[in-house]
């Protein structure tokens, strides 16, 4: 066992499960001052249950570790509670468990992402039941057909999801996908999109007429972000080398780059760069860099950093356009970022891109491996989120929410003032 990279992958770890942390200030920073508690209380609330749930089931569906392509559903019984993972093989690189720790922070995160779109008006309980059935059903399986394959000694693919190995079968060339373009964001991207038509509208729903209320708490949560997505991005190499560099140096670079390209698109647009433009810069650009960390130069992460900024930048305005209201912009950074950031290695990966010495295959592979999650993952969040909305009821009364959800469904306030009781 390599016990350097053995602690390379734990502290890795650490960092994505205090993302999930920082998503609750960028969030929380984001609502009304009387939804903040609610706001963050959803990503700790994932946080909780998606963390016992991945030890009792979900690494047993994301990691069934079987021979051959896997279908879209495999479940590997010895794995329920992480039990066939207690013994480290002599000729392992690092603990089964260190790696199983590792893939539950970005099963906590991915969920965690999903609570932005229903900010201000979703119960506390049904959020958890709805992050509960998501996860089993669509994260854990979608992780399965992204995260799942291995090398044999000969280089070929020993197993794989069937984003991967299946369509290498079929294409020559499988999804890449290196640290959850598809998984992460794509997923929690179109299931925001599902809940937010499933909830419908804020009351008084209109452009401008919510501001954040913390631009301080958005500007330390995307601090917190950044800072756990070197271990999201160039942990996801399982190795510390050269390539877990390469994805640290672009994981710097693309997001710099949105961040100045979104400023940049509300100086023109809106004739003012704000603060909370330059957070949700950075944010498209860790978005868009994620799948694609270890496929480019350096260069290339830069121009991808600053294609994603501006677009996600106009992409935030579609709510207001088509009528959905996605409260903390989840589809106009992470769906659309999600989706550029994919798309784009098959148009300039380093020996794959359409433009960089490989041809039009790897886009297609691409493509397909980012509409079939988005397609999948955004019809079954509609449906479970429906079925929660008409059984148990997902939105709050329209009087409690501008009552505040925080005082409602918690009994607390974000912000008391001494001597106010």
């Amino acid at each position: 066992m390599d016990q350097g990279n053995t602690a390379f992958l734990l502290i890795c770890a650490a960092l994505v499960l205090l993302m999930t942390p920082g998503l609750a200030f960028f969030y929380g920073g984001l609502v009304k001052a009387k939804s903040v508690i609610s706001m963050m209380m959803m990503s700790f609330g994932a946080l909780g249950l998606i963390g016992v749930l991945w030890v009792l089931y979900g690494y047993a569906i994301a990691f069934p570790g079987a021979e051959g392509t896997l279908p879209l559903w495999t479940v590997d019984p010895g794995a329920f509670g992480l039990t066939n993972l207690l013994e480290t093989p002599d000729d392992a690189a690092y603990p089964p468990l260190a790696f199983a720790a590792f893939q539950a922070t970005f099963a906590i995160i991915t969920v965690a992402l999903v609570s932005g779109a229903i900010a201000d008006r979703a119960k506390f309980g049904s959020w958890m039941v709805f992050a509960g059935i998501w996860a089993t059903v669509v994260y854990f399986p979608v992780a399965s057909w992204v995260f799942n394959f291995g090398l044999a000694a000969d280089g070929s693919f020993a197993y794989g999801g069937w984003l991967t190995h299946g369509l290498q079968d079929v294409f020559g060339a499988g999804a890449i996908d290196f640290a959850g373009g598809t998984a992460v964001h794509i997923n929690a991207g179109a299931a925001a999109l599902a809940l937010a038509l499933v909830l419908g509208k804020r009351v008084g729903f209109a452009k401008g007429l919510n501001v954040p209320h913390n631009p301080p708490f958005v500007l330390l949560g995307a601090g917190l972000l950044w800072f756990g997505w070197f271990g999201f991005n160039a942990g996801s190499e399982l190795a510390a080398d050269g390539t877990a560099a390469l994805a640290f140096v672009n994981t710097i670079a693309a997001p710099a780059a949105a961040l100045l390209a979104w400023l940049l698109v509300e100086k023109l647009k809106d004739g003012k760069p704000t603060s909370v433009g330059a957070a949700s810069g950075a944010v498209a650009g860790l978005v868009a860099i994620t799948p694609a960390c270890a496929s480019l130069t350096p260069f290339w992460a830069i121009v991808l950093g600053l294609v994603a900024g501006a677009v996600c930048a106009l992409a935030i305005d579609l709510k207001f356009k088509f009528g959905f209201d996605d409260s903390l912009d989840v589809v106009g950074i992470h769906l659309v970022g999600g989706l550029i950031g994919t798309l784009y290695i098959g148009l300039f990966g380093t020996d794959v891109g359409l433009f960089t010495g490989g041809s039009g295959v790897q886009l297609l592979v691409q493509a397909i491996a980012a509409f079939s999650v988005l397609a999948y993952s955004f019809v079954l969040a509609f449906v479970i989120g429906l079925a929660i909305e008409k059984t148990m009821g997902f939105r709050i009364k329209n009087e409690d929410e501008l009552a505040g959800v925080d005082s409602v469904i918690h009994g607390e306030e974000g912000y008391v003032l001494s001597g106010s009781r």
